[in-house]
């Protein structure tokens, strides 16, 4: 069957590269890759330069990805570029920040979504070539793209049929790379404490007498991080064995669309480790006290922007207003802000006396 794979705009092959590797370097190079340098994570800047922010979080998910790929025999490329893609689509402030301006966008009947955002960016605000608009990015990476971590996707994607086994994956490593990481900087933000961590998450409770037993002196900053990597390499060992026992039976990729349910999957021990940690960065770090009022300070300075864009569409860049004046004011406005890295938000409602 036909699916349109491909590039809407036809190019010549490359000498080094496939289209994959040629896709995972215009993302590397696109302008949404590098504000997620200024975009964060869970902890908002200023509180620690060790921290994850969103571009280290991407090169931690592509990492992990890259590894399952490679064990399970799957096209590396193509999981390579859909990793280092899966986030260009986020806002400023985070998950607390996309769940605002989708907020906002319900009172004119539309909806935010950073996965299809970013199918917006590399279609229509990435423009660094004369030859075509977009970065006329492959088929396959923009249906990853579009449905990595969800099948509710314009029909162009095909959401009566599941992604390959690769944008399957992405979703699962992306799940690995936070779940570790924010525990990691939740030890280093004094959210969590040992005895909170092994009473919620049984495999931490295992990791630490090992690490106990077999470093007796260790700090408790070295037993965290051989615990962190213990936990990611018990994670991806789950998420292999998983996704092999899913996918019995299937021949080729038209067998794993067809399938009803998603093949990627962490088998049933590792799930359970997921949710406990899940449970445990829920109680003591994404709901914590601390990050409570910045993240609410963070929220109302998008609303508020938000507003006065709407009011007075003039305070947004003349190129910007031309290029999108296609679009009703509500979507430039969000598309805009959605643009914006931390850093230039504040700096935006500083100068705007937003407060």
């Amino acid at each position: 069957m036909e699916r349109g794979k491909g590039r809407r705009y036809p190019e010549l092959p490359h000498p080094f590269r496939n289209d994959f590797q040629r896709d995972r370097d215009r993302v590397v190079h696109a302008r949404a890759f590098r504000r997620l340098e200024n975009k964060t994570q869970v902890f908002t800047p200023g509180l620690s330069d060790h921290f994850r922010n969103r571009l280290t979080h991407t090169i931690e998910v592509s990492q992990i990805a890259r590894t399952v790929a490679r064990v399970l025999g799957l096209d590396e490329d193509l999981t390579e570029a859909l990793a280092l893609a899966h986030d260009i689509g986020h806002p400023p402030f985070g998950h607390a920040g996309e769940a605002e301006l989708d907020r906002l966008m319900r009172q004119f009947g539309e909806s935010f979504d950073h996965n299809l955002h970013a199918l917006r960016i590399v279609e229509s605000f990435e423009n660094p070539y004369p030859r075509f608009p977009g970065l006329n990015l492959t088929f396959e990476v923009r249906e990853g793209m579009a449905k990595h971590s969800s099948d509710c996707v314009p029909a162009e994607y095909f959401p009566d049929l599941r992604p390959p086994i690769e944008a399957q994956l992405i979703d699962l490593c992306d799940e690995i790379a936070y779940n570790t990481s924010d525990l990691d900087d939740g030890f280093g933000a004094g959210l969590i404490t040992f005895d909170e961590a092994r009473a919620v998450v049984e495999k931490f409770r295992d990791l630490d007498e090992t690490a106990s037993q077999q470093f007796p002196a260790a700090t408790e900053h070295l037993r965290i991080q051989e615990i962190v990597r213990g936990l990611i390499n018990w994670l991806v060992v789950g998420l292999i064995e998983g996704t092999v026992a899913g996918a019995a039976g299937l021949q080729d990729v038209d067998a794993v669309r067809r399938h009803p349910r998603r093949v990627a999957q962490f088998s049933a021990e590792q799930a359970e480790g997921t949710a406990q940690l899940k449970e445990l960065l829920r109680a003591r770090v994404y709901y914590s006290e601390a990050l409570a009022e910045a993240r609410q300070a963070s929220v109302q300075r998008i609303g508020k922007l938000f507003e006065r864009y709407m009011e007075s569409p003039e305070l947004m860049p003349a190129d910007y207003r031309e290029e999108s004046s296609g679009e009703p004011r509500y979507r430039q406005v969000c598309d805009y802000i959605a643009g914006m890295t931390d850093r230039f938000l504040v700096r935006t409602c500083e100068h705007m006396g937003i407060e």
